[in-house]
């Protein structure tokens, strides 16, 4: 695992190195702009932004322990920690520190890693299904003033057709798991017997998932949760941007069109890589305000570089607060987590 990472890591730096060179000529950037922009911009929309991402990471917890209900009664609070940790080492150690937060909460609550991860499963379905009718709301119904107003609204027209194919592959799911379970083996079993059989192990995983909200009332509150934080993340965005106070592209921004820009991060964090991947983030960030708002090129880029503190690095003193008040090494737990769910796959595939 630490040869393939290595490889990675040697292969896009490379590749970095390689563009830098060929459009080095290209480039233009005024610095002395781009540090103006970082320093006029409202201190306060930057506070209300960490804010909301705080209080995302509570509802986290509080969906978490709704998953948990039906096997385990747990605090919230018990929760939070794990949640601070996990998205801490995701932030210093990339996507491959994902597990981390399932890890932690199985050994918090004495129950195994391969339910928590089916957990995780879950909760990033309802993440999926969230942000899209999040998005699908607000950009179906962006005002025809707007600026570029039909690309918005196709945008959230697919997102809510994305939305709507992923209920109804919940609801079969729910109703009828071992028969989709069984047609995903013999579709992808034709290409990988071995991706085949993980895949029907991941649809039974999420049908049981499923199953755990036995009562109407947790699914509407998981449901309700989910749209709720997704949300609170749009807002956040807002506050991001409308804190570059000198820059009017920026500044005047709806809800409704920030969500682009939210669809577009979410994208380019897909496959986080360490340290290198906050600086494609800002990357994907800037290029989709230059290109969606007009913005100039250096204030989209402060503004992504602030965008990824606010969203993703901000957790980083709470995570190391926390990881010593649980005698936690961020390092180690990230390891020991990709090695649990590496086994819980070559176990779903036996």
């Amino acid at each position: 695992m630490k040869k393939r990472n290595g490889v990675l890591w040697l292969v896009v730096i490379l590749a970095l190195g390689l563009l830098v060179f060929l459009f080095r000529d290209k480039i233009q950037f005024d610095w002395p702009m781009f540090w103006r922009q970082l320093r006029y911009v409202s201190v306060g929309h930057i506070v209300a932004g960490i804010a909301l991402i705080y209080l995302t990471y509570w509802m986290r917890a509080v969906r978490w322990r709704v998953f948990l209900s039906p096997t385990k009664k747990v605090s919230s609070v018990d929760l939070l920690g794990s949640q601070f940790i996990g998205f801490t080492a995701v932030a210093l150690f990339g996507r491959l520190a994902d597990l981390t937060r399932p890890y932690l909460v199985a050994r918090r609550v004495n129950l195994s890693v391969s339910s928590q991860i089916a957990v995780y499963t879950i909760e990033r379905m309802f993440d999926l299904g969230a942000a899209a009718v999040v998005f699908s709301s607000a950009l179906a119904f962006t005002p025809k003033s707007a600026p570029h107003h039909e690309v918005f609204v196709r945008a959230g027209l697919l997102s809510m057709a994305a939305t709507l194919a992923i209920a109804a592959f919940a609801g079969a799911v729910r109703m009828a798991g071992e028969a989709v379970a069984s047609f995903a083996r013999k579709v992808v079993g034709v290409l990988s017997k071995s991706a085949g059989e993980s895949i029907a192990n991941k649809v039974i995983e999420f049908r049981d998932g499923l199953n755990v909200l036995a009562s109407l009332r947790e699914f509407a509150v998981v449901v309700l949760l989910s749209v709720g934080m997704w949300t609170i993340i749009g807002f956040a965005y807002l506050q991001t941007v409308q804190a570059f106070v000198s820059t009017p592209e920026l500044s005047t921004l709806s809800f409704s069109r920030t969500m682009l820009l939210m669809a577009a991060s979410i994208g380019g964090s897909l496959l986080q890589l360490p340290v290198i991947g906050w600086f494609t983030q800002i990357a994907v960030t800037a290029t989709a305000m230059h290109a969606f708002y007009g913005a100039p090129i250096e204030a989209a880029t402060a503004c992504g570089a602030v965008l990824l503190f606010i969203t993703f690095l901000s957790i980083i003193p709470a995570g190391l607060i926390y990881s010593q008040i649980e005698d936690v090494s961020l390092k180690k737990v990230t390891e020991e987590s990709e090695a649990a769910g590496t086994a819980t796959e070559a176990a779903d595939v036996r």
